[in-house]
């Protein structure tokens, strides 16, 4: 099945329905799908094996993901805010492109390619005579690069059978409300900002776009546009929070919020349960190479887990819920022993949706088809999966491995600690030790022998921080991750320093 699919049967279900809001741009589902189809006129005789996209998305997104794939040509959103050189570099690697630029990054991209601007690209596709043809669903629907913070980053082929898997597998079609409306904030170079693309539009919702986050923003879109769903990432929940709380402002149309792309901290999460009462919360974890979302822990999930009074219950409130349909998650010892409830290994998942296929790599798949996340998780005795980070930021100190997110999970906790990140920085001695960066709460001072005793009250002595550094805010990248890596290289420059 191809993602054209999934317009096609959006078409016949209401071609007058408003399917995309961005800025003063307002199409329906009708309009869409003609510009699609000339928009693959466009493609098509350009010659183009690969479609590039760099700019801040908006309607340029669901365009181009439904233009390409009527042209049977893979597309590729970019991270414009990479440097020109990390732009380029990445271009290099796709094969013969068409390059479609929002026009503030075509200095970045600069000569050498095929390329059009996105005003040019929208006008042309009004006019251009009309292609449109079904990919082989096996073939590569969308190709995107990993974040790469520490190492060359990896091209993820997604092909139309794993998007579309995931969609037709988790999506009801035309099961939203005729008022329903999404508002959408996150980069078009995420899987999420794709996934939301297709997921919204096969639901029957209209697509709100905001193409640079602002709290104060998102907050009037939510009433302007009647916005009953969103997603949002950890740092935009902590901004509109805060904003919620100034102004006093509640959201009755909002049933819906999804968060995820990171941890969330839990005081966070109850500050936000507690100002949205009515909303249902939703934590969605997922990987680019799982096409999406792998596993959900629903708004009763949220309620049940806030108000229970049993610890193994409430601590479900920092899960990320059970797996999705057409997903089986396995938990692995590094011989590869599946382990059971409570005990900590790596993830391993499988299903339709799971694409685990890199150019010039190759699926990295099991002979079993399953997918190693390199991420540290548990199950719960219910099948609740609880992640520990990933397993490259694993602190070995003194030959014991220490997952930074039990601590992180502690500490959090104190009243004076807004957020905080755990790394491991080089050390003569021990290998590593671990190091604390917090973010106090505004207007606190935190003592850092007070929160080392927080975190050894709670934790073995051995999970004690070995140093407390404070910082205004954590460096994280467009979806919320801590940029860990970041951290590290700071630290141990510092260590470097001359006294």
């Amino acid at each position: 099945m191809s993602i054209s699919l999934l317009l096609e049967m959006a078409l016949s279900a209401d071609p007058d329905r408003t399917a995309v809001v961005s800025d003063d741009l307002r199409l329906t589902t009708g309009e869409l799908s003609a510009m699609a189809d000339g928009g693959a006129g466009v493609i098509a005789a350009s010659g183009a094996a690969h479609v590039a996209y760099v700019g801040t998305g908006g309607a340029m997104l669901p365009l181009l993901l439904f233009a390409s794939a009527r042209a049977a040509v893979p597309v590729t959103p970019l991270n414009y805010r990479l440097s020109a050189e990390g732009l380029r570099a990445l271009l290099d690697r796709l094969p013969d492109p068409l390059v479609v630029v929002d026009e503030e990054y075509r200095e970045a991209v600069g000569d050498g390619y095929r390329t059009m601007g996105s005003e040019e690209f929208l006008a042309a596709a009004r006019t251009a005579e009309p292609a449109a043809e079904f990919a082989d669903p096996d073939s590569v629907a969308v190709v995107l690069f990993t974040s790469g913070t520490t190492s060359k980053p990896k091209a993820v082929e997604l092909s139309h059978a794993n998007l579309t898997s995931y969609i037709t597998g988790t999506v009801e079609f035309a099961s939203a409300e005729p008022g329903d409306a999404a508002l959408i904030c996150v980069p078009p170079y995420h899987i999420a900002g794709v996934s939301a693309a297709l997921s919204n539009l096969y639901a029957g919702r209209k697509m709100v776009y905001l193409t640079y986050f602002d709290a104060g923003k998102w907050v009037r879109l939510v009433a302007d546009e009647g916005v009953t769903s969103a997603t949002v990432v950890p740092t935009m929940l902590d901004r509109i929070v805060a904003v919620l709380e100034a102004q006093g402002t509640t959201l009755p149309t909002l049933r819906t919020l999804a968060y995820g792309g990171s941890k969330v901290a839990l005081p966070l999460v109850r500050k936000a349960l507690s100002l949205l009462p009515g909303v249902g919360f939703v934590n969605a974890y997922g990987l680019t190479e799982t096409s999406s979302t792998i596993a959900v822990l629903g708004p009763e999930d949220h309620r049940a887990a806030l108000a229970a009074t049993d610890d193994a219950a409430a601590r479900r409130l920092g899960s990320v819920g059970q797996p999705v349909p057409g997903i089986e998650v396995e938990i692995r010892a590094d011989d590869g022993t599946v382990l059971g409830p409570g005990e900590p290994g790596e993830l391993f998942v499988r299903g339709e949706q799971v694409s685990g296929k890199y150019t010039d790599i190759g699926s990295v798949l099991d002979e079993q088809g399953w997918f190693p996340t390199k991420d540290v998780a548990y199950l719960d005795g219910a099948g609740y999966l609880f992640i520990g980070g990933r397993s490259d930021d694993t602190i070995i100190r003194g030959g014991e491995n220490i997952a930074p997110a039990e601590i992180e999970d502690v500490l959090v906790e104190h009243p004076d600690v807004r957020d905080c990140a755990v790394v491991g920085a080089d050390d003569a001695e021990w290998g590593q030790i671990i190091v604390a960066v917090v973010v106090p709460q505004p207007g606190s001072d935190p003592d850092v022998e007070n929160l080392r005793a927080h975190v050894r009250a709670h934790l073995r002595g051995s999970r004690t921080p070995d140093r407390v550094v404070f910082r205004d805010e954590l460096p994280t990248n467009a979806t919320g991750k801590v940029l860990r890596r970041e951290l590290v290289n700071e630290l141990n420059a510092q260590s470097k320093e001359p006294a």
